[in-house]
């Protein structure tokens, strides 16, 4: 196992919407273990493929306490069971430091394969069902950052490239 570099904002790739997995092969099932370990050190709740630089649509999750309850979603899709929005404090690995509060769904359903490609679908609802779409978000090319005003947006930003130009000097 190995731990991979997470992307942080604003880098361009965060941005690239990532590609259908067709191949449920060891290769996949090492880049799961590799993003659960990525995912702990962090540490964090959800990792999507996208912040680590590989561009297909896969997330990791685990929002237990005891950090023994690992979920993967792989190729996922999401139906709104109920538009009723819940307002929840957001951080993000490609994100440090900054948390803002995003209302999004509370009640959905999630279809998706397992890294062996078995289909399943589950209702997830409260904190799970808000890191699965934060983790959807970004296999689409999505921060939760474009949640925020473009005021907001900017500040953080301009944090972000004044700490990288402080750490690359």
């Amino acid at each position: 196992m190995a731990l991979l570099e997470i992307l942080e904002f604003p880098d361009p790739r965060l941005r690239t919407k990532a590609q259908v997995v067709t191949e449920f092969d060891a290769a996949l099932k090492t880049l799961v273990e590799d993003m659960f370990e990525t995912m702990y050190a962090a540490p964090g709740i959800g990792l999507a493929a996208t912040q680590v630089n590989v561009h297909r649509r896969l997330l990791v999750i685990d929002v237990s306490e005891e950090k023994d309850q690992p979920l993967v979603f792989i190729n996922p899709e999401v139906t709104i069971v109920d538009p009723d929005t819940a307002e929840y404090d957001e951080g993000c690995l490609s994100v440090p430091g900054f948390y803002e509060t995003v209302a999004r769904p509370q009640h959905i359903n999630v279809t998706a394969q397992d890294s062996s490609g078995k289909t399943f679908s589950v209702q997830p609802e409260g904190l799970l069902a808000v890191c699965i779409q934060h983790e959807i978000d970004h296999l689409d090319g999505k921060l939760f950052v474009d949640y925020l005003s473009a005021l907001k947006r900017t500040r953080i930003r301009r944090k972000l490239e004044k700490q990288h130009r402080l750490d690359a000097g």
